[in-house]
């Protein structure tokens, strides 16, 4: 909690005087409920501290809750600006270890304050979500998994100008082990537990023995002090651990070159059990030398390094911890059609304006591998609309969608067949998971057609495009397998049905020829003709096909679907029509 200076920094804003009258006339209805305790205080960051007394004997704690006695007492520090929400303390430590209690003494009323802080609730709304939390806490209605950053005091560690360390690698359960530092981009750094050789730093990897309630401090003493903390929530180790993770520590700096930081990641246990809480630190190059000196006088014994040799004002920064392990990561997308995507091997053939941005969904979406094949180079013009960057000018289309598909997902792996077609097209059809033909060329989808009847094909064929007139509708044709017809074929089918249907007439132009003013010539001269649309129409279109889909590949059906975008002409937004054999 921030020292309280009262008088330093003047009279309270309006928004403080605002909250302060109210919560006298709350105590004025209620004296046997709420009073204040002395004179209100400013704190250090500018908030105006409150001290508030609460009558909680109707509050009734259960085994595991929170015990709360008859009236407890709580500081209430309210910002100077109604943006910020405001915040609730005890300067006891008896609810130390219980979630959400932030480093033993801040109440966490506020999980995401960007939308439960409402400014127009006034301090009368942060006043109920404490009763709240108190009667939640007390029946321990809380779940210890899912409290926030419990392992670590309930703070984000995060110091500026500090690297994010990515970690994807399984953590070991071992006390003690070495990683290592890969350097990715100036912000980046990716951790991996395969040596490696120098520059690249090598780092301790700690288990500690014990979650950090109280947080994680600010200097390398503070850190050592709080892993043996004996904190009344928990039993004292059985041995100091924080002499080992200094041996640790020094093991790994003298191997580092000098006037580099060292960094240190910390596994912290987790008071409801599971993977551990990944906590990286960073003593800045200065401080690191330091301890490298502390280190060299300890020649073949680092082991007689303690906590009371280093320098109380050694610094530890905090990085901000990327942490991607399957074990602790559930995917944003999860339980969404676009899952049918994840490890699938699937061919896109023609990276243009549909195709462009549907290979960067499916990369999103989790494909293990994606074909790519366009041998058409990126010109300036295609910027307003395809999804490529003033860098892939002069690229061939597939080679930049390529180089784009790699930057999103490290796992990922991306190819290029050459030519207009793979030369390998039947091989594709039983190794391939689906097959996108986005070329709107009527060669390759009769050569669909073909290929559709190979034997025992595994792949799902489809075809999917545009229109011309506005770049607003899409379609989708998809072939199962099984299905011996191939998309060009119930493309053909389809257009039947909905050409016959007055009701579909929004849909009509897909199946018919071109007006003269609904294709336009990019570039006077010797240009083909092609669509309208903007960058939006067709994101949206492919983004739209690309979910429908997924859908078909979950229910390995057959058919076609159209959409339509919010902003076409008046008609249905979607129908689909299903393949009858």
């Amino acid at each position: 909690m921030s020292k309280r200076k009262p008088g330093r920094f003047g009279a309270p804003t309006p928004w403080q005087r605002q909250a302060l009258a109210d919560l006298r006339a709350i105590g004025a209805e209620q004296p046997d409920t709420l009073r204040m305790v002395g004179v209100p205080d400013r704190t250090d960051d500018g908030a105006l501290a409150i001290t508030i007394e609460i009558n909680t004997r109707g509050t009734v704690s259960v085994e595991g809750g929170i015990r709360l006695q008859p009236r407890e007492r709580f500081v209430l520090r309210v910002p100077s600006s109604p943006l910020l929400p405001p915040q609730v303390d005890v300067t006891h430590t008896r609810f130390i270890g219980y979630p959400h209690v932030l480093q033993g003494h801040r109440l966490c009323l506020y999980l995401d304050p960007a939308r439960e802080w409402s400014p127009a609730g006034g301090i009368r709304s942060s006043l109920n979500r404490l009763w709240a939390w108190l009667s939640d806490a007390a029946s321990n209605r809380f779940n210890a998994s899912t409290a926030l950053y419990h392992a670590v005091g309930g703070v984000l560690h995060q110091s500026a100008g500090t690297p994010t360390i990515v970690v994807r690698e399984p953590v070991l359960e071992k006390s003690m082990q070495a990683g290592y530092l890969i350097p990715r981009t100036a912000q980046r750094l990716d951790l991996t537990f395969t040596p490696q050789e120098p520059p690249t730093a090598r780092l301790p990897v700690v288990m500690l023995p014990a979650p950090l309630p109280m947080g994680a401090g600010t200097t390398l003493v503070e850190l050592l002090q709080q892993i043996d903390a004996p904190l009344a929530s928990r039993a004292p180790a059985a041995r100091p651990f924080a002499p080992a993770v200094l041996t640790s520590l020094a093991t790994s700096v003298v191997r580092n070159a000098e006037d580099t930081p060292q960094y240190l990641l910390l596994a912290v246990p987790h008071p409801a059990g599971g993977p551990p809480h990944l906590l990286a630190g960073r003593i800045p190059a200065s401080a690191a030398n330091e301890l490298r000196s502390l280190a060299r006088r300890q020649p073949g014994c680092l082991s007689n390094l303690t906590p009371s040799a280093v320098n109380p004002a050694l610094p530890i920064e905090w990085c901000r911890v990327s942490d991607e392990r399957h074990t602790v990561t559930t995917r944003r997308d999860d339980n969404r059609p676009v899952n049918s995507y994840q490890h699938k091997h699937i061919h896109i053939w023609g990276c243009g304006g549909i195709g462009s941005w549907t290979a960067e969904f499916i990369a999103r979406a989790g494909a293990a591998r994606i074909t790519l094949c366009d041998p058409s180079v990126v010109t300036g013009g295609l910027l307003v609309r395809q999804n490529f960057l003033e860098t892939d000018l002069g690229a061939a289309k597939a080679a930049a969608v390529a180089d784009r598909l790699r930057n999103i997902d490290d796992s990922l792996s991306v190819d290029i067949a050459g030519g207009l077609l793979p030369e390998d097209a039947e091989q594709i059809m039983n190794q391939a998971d689906l097959v996108i033909d986005a070329t709107v060329s009527l060669a390759i989808g009769q050569c669909l057609d073909v290929l559709a009847r190979t034997p025992n094909r595994k792949a799902t064929l489809a075809q999917i495009a545009t229109d011309t007139r506005t770049g607003t509708l899409g379609i989708l044709t998809v072939c199962a397998p099984g299905t011996l017809q191939g998309p060009h074929s119930l493309d053909s089918l389809a257009g039947s049905s909905v050409l016959g249907d007055h009701q579909l007439e929004l849909y009509h132009a897909l199946w018919q020829e071109a007006e003269p003013d609904d294709e336009l010539v990019p570039t006077r001269g010797c240009s083909v003709p092609t669509f309208h649309g903007s960058s939006a129409d067709l994101a949206g279109v492919a983004a739209t096909l690309t979910t429908f889909l997924g859908m078909q590949l979950a229910a390995s059906k057959s058919g076609t679907h159209l959409v339509a975008l919010p902003h076409a002409r008046s008609g249905p937004h979607h129908h689909y029509v299903p393949h009858v054999p």
